[in-house]
C-alpha cells in the first residue's frame, strides 16, 4: 500500500496547461507540487505521445501491405529494443546527472554532463549502425523469421538499425532538455520529427508523386528522416542557448563522462533485462506463425501508445527526484512520486477501460487481416488488465531512476522478468488451455510484480542518500 495522498487542487488549471506548452523557466524545488507536476507532465506526455506515433504510424500504414510486412516490423522492433534499452539507459544517466546539478545550481556542470552524453551516443550509435547494416538478414533469422520475411524486410531492418545515431540522439538529447526542467523543448522535438515521418511514410511506402516507390523499406526512411531533422533541431537549440541549457562545446570531460557512464550502466542494463524478457515473449509467440507475431505487434503498438504518455509522468517524477534532492528536499521528492504515482493510475484505469470494451473496432483500425485480428484483439484486452499496477511500477521505478539508484530497478527486474515472467509465460503457453495467450497472462504478471516490489522497496527510503 502507497501512503495517502492529499491532491491539491491546481489552480487555474487552463493557464496551467498553456504555461507548460508554451514553456516556462521554474524552480522546480520550491512552489507548488501540483503545478510542479503539470508543468514537467503535460510537455512530457505530449513528447511521448509523439514518441509513440512513430510505431503507430509505422504500423499503420505498413499494414497496407500485408501480414509478413507488419511481422517484419515486428521481428525488427524486437531487435531495436536492444538499442532503445542503450539509449534508455543512457538517457537515464542524462536525466539524473542533469537535474542534480541544475537542483545544485550549478549549470555550467549541467552543461558538461550533456555534452558527454552527446559524445558517447555518437560513439555507440557507430557500432549498431555497421553491424545492423551488415547483419540486418541474419538477425531477422535468428528472431525466427520465415524466408519470405527476411526477403522482404532486409532493407527495413538495414535502414532502422543503419540510423541509429537518430535514435540515441534524439533520446539522449531530449533526456538533458528534461533533466534541466525544459521539457517543453523536448516535446517540440518531437513534434517536428513526427510530423515529417507522418508526411514521408504514405509517400515513399507508395510512392506518391515524385516519390520512389519504396514499400516496406519506405517507412523505415521516413521514420529515419523524420527523427534526424529532430535532431538538428535539438542540436541548433542546445548551442544556441534557447532553451533552459546550453552547450558550448563537445570536449570530452572523461572524470564527468565516467559519472555519467557509471549511472547509465546500471540503467542499460535494467532495460536490456526488460528487452531480453520481451525478446524471449516474441519467441515463444513466433511458435505460432507470422499472424500471431503481427498480431501481437499490433496489440503492442496500442498499448505503448497509451503507456508512452505514462512514461511521460513518470519522467517529470524522475526530474523532481533529481531536482530536489540536489537542492536537499528529499521528502519534497517522495512526495511528488506519490502524487505523480496517483495521476497516471487515474490516467491509466481510465484508458485500460477503453480498451478493454472497444478492442475490436480499436484493433480493426490497424488491421482486417481475419488470422490475426481474433488474437491483437485478445492480446489488447489482457495487457489492459494490468493498467493500474503498470501505473505505479512505472513511477516508483523512474523515481529510483532519477535519484541516480540504478541498481535496485535492475534486481527488481531480473527478479520480475527473468526468473519469474519468462518461466510463467513458457508454461502457461505450452503447458495450459491458453496457448498464445498464456504469454500475455504473463506478461501482466510479471509488470504487477514488479510494480508491488519496487514500491515496497521505494517506501524504505535508501534512494534518498544516493549520491551522482
Amino acid at each position: 500500500m502507497t501512503p495517502q495522498v492529499q491532491l491539491e487542487r491546481p489552480a487555474g488549471f487552463w493557464p496551467a496547461i498553456r504555461e507548460a506548452i508554451a514553456g516556462t523557466h521554474q524552480d522546480y524545488t520550491s512552489g507548488r507540487i501540483d503545478k510542479a507536476i503539470a508543468l514537467l507532465a503535460i510537455p512530457m506526455v505530449l513528447e511521448m505521445l509523439m514518441e509513440s506515433l512513430f510505431g503507430v504510424v509505422d504500423v499503420f500504414w505498413v499494414a497496407h501491405l500485408g501480414a509478413d510486412a507488419v511481422a517484419t516490423v515486428g521481428y525488427t522492433e524486437t531487435c531495436l529494443t536492444i538499442l532503445f534499452a542503450i539509449a534508455i539507459g543512457l538517457s537515464t544517466g542524462a536525466t539524473a546527472t542533469v537535474a542534480r546539478r541544475i537542483g545544485e545550481k550549478d549549470p555550467r556542470a549541467a552543461s558538461i554532463a550533456a555534452a558527454q552524453a552527446i559524445l558517447v551516443a555518437l560513439a555507440l550509435s557507430a557500432v549498431f549502425a555497421v553491424a545492423g547494416y551488415f547483419y540486418a538478414p541474419s538477425l531477422l533469422r535468428i528472431m525466427g523469421a520465415s524466408d519470405h520475411v527476411v526477403a522482404i524486410g532486409s532493407a527495413y531492418t538495414r535502414t532502422m538499425l543503419g540510423g541509429s545515431a537518430t535514435v540515441f540522439l534524439l533520446f539522449l538529447i531530449n533526456a538533458v532538455f528534461r533533466g534541466a526542467g525544459d521539457a517543453a523543448m523536448a516535446m517540440r522535438v518531437l513534434w517536428i520529427a513526427n510530423f515529417v515521418n507522418i508526411c514521408l511514410n504514405p509517400l515513399l511506402i507508395f510512392g506518391v508523386g515524385p516519390f520512389p516507390r519504396l514499400g516496406l523499406a519506405g517507412s523505415a526512411t521516413g521514420t529515419t528522416i523524420g527523427r534526424g531533422i529532430g535532431v538538428l533541431f535539438q542540436l541548433w537549440a542546445l548551442f544556441s542557448g534557447r532553451g533552459c541549457i546550453t552547450v558550448r562545446s563537445l570536449t570530452p570531460d572523461f572524470p564527468a563522462m565516467w559519472r555519467l557512464v557509471r549511472i547509465s550502466l546500471g540503467g542499460t542494463f535494467q532495460y536490456l533485462i526488460q528487452t531480453a524478457s520481451w525478446i524471449g515473449i516474441i519467441r515463444i509467440v513466433a511458435v505460432f506463425g507470422s499472424a500471431a507475431v503481427a498480431a501481437t505487434t499490433v496489440a503492442i503498438k496500442i498499448i505503448i501508445f497509451a503507456l508512452l504518455p505514462s512514461w511521460g509522468m513518470s519522467n517529470a517524477a524522475a526530474t523532481l527526484v533529481g531536482q530536489n534532492l540536489g537542492a536537499r528536499q528529499p521528502e519534497r521528492a517522495e512526495t511528488s512520486v506519490w502524487r505523480t504515482a496517483v495521476y497516471n493510475m487515474l490516467f491509466l484505469a481510465s484508458v485500460g477501460a477503453i480498451f478493454i470494451c472497444f478492442a475490436s473496432p480499436i484493433v480493426s483500425v490497424f488491421t482486417s487481416e481475419p488470422a490475426v485480428v481474433p488474437i491483437a484483439v485478445e492480446c489488447l484486452r489482457f495487457l489492459s488488465y494490468g493498467y493500474i499496477s503498470y501505473a505505479y511500477g512505472m513511477v516508483v521505478t523512474a523515481a529510483f531512476n532519477g535519484a541516480g539508484d540504478t541498481v535496485t530497478p535492475t534486481v527488481l527486474n531480473i527478479i520480475c522478468f527473468w526468473l519469474f515472467q519468462i518461466p510463467l509465460a513458457y508454461m502457461l503457453t505450452f503447458y495450459t488451455s491458453l496457448d498464445v495467450r498464456g504469454a500475455y497472462v504473463a506478461v501482466v504478471a510479471g509488470d504487477s510484480l514488479l510494480a508491488i516490489t519496487a514500491i515496497a522497496w521505494f517506501r524504505r527510503g535508501s534512494w534518498k542518500r544516493r549520491t551522482v
